[in-house]
């Protein structure tokens, strides 16, 4: 099992910056691919990042350049792990529910995490 917990959003204006961080906790060392998803209202949910284990990273294609994402493990500690999204340059279209997502054993999701910008 694992558990997902996003924190980070909030609203910001337009050029304006946002680092989001996904907490994962559980069986850590099952995970094969870490991904940030975005759903605004009325549109499809859509991958903005994805990192595989081995560190190999994609972006959207409306977010490269702007969007950069991490990881962080404690050295030692094999229960815990956090994913980041550092979002640069936001724009109003970036508004929407972020939502961090890891592959291991079957998919698992977080809550999401509201981001707004607008001025």
């Amino acid at each position: 099992q694992v558990q997902l917990v996003e924190s980070g959003g909030g609203l910001v204006q337009p050029g304006g910056s946002l680092k989001l961080s996904c907490a994962v906790s559980g069986d850590i060392l099952n995970i094969y691919l870490m991904r940030w998803h975005r759903q605004a209202p009325g549109k499809e949910r859509e991958e903005v990042a994805a990192m595989t284990q081995r560190g190999r990273i994609t972006y959207g294609e409306s977010v490269k350049g702007r969007f950069n994402i991490s990881r962080e493990k404690v050295p030692g500690d094999n229960r815990k792990l956090t994913v980041y999204l550092e979002m640069n340059s936001l724009e109003p279209e970036d508004s929407a529910v972020y939502y961090c997502n890891v592959g291991a054993t079957r998919q698992y999701w977080g809550q999401g995490t509201q981001v707004t910008v607008s001025s």
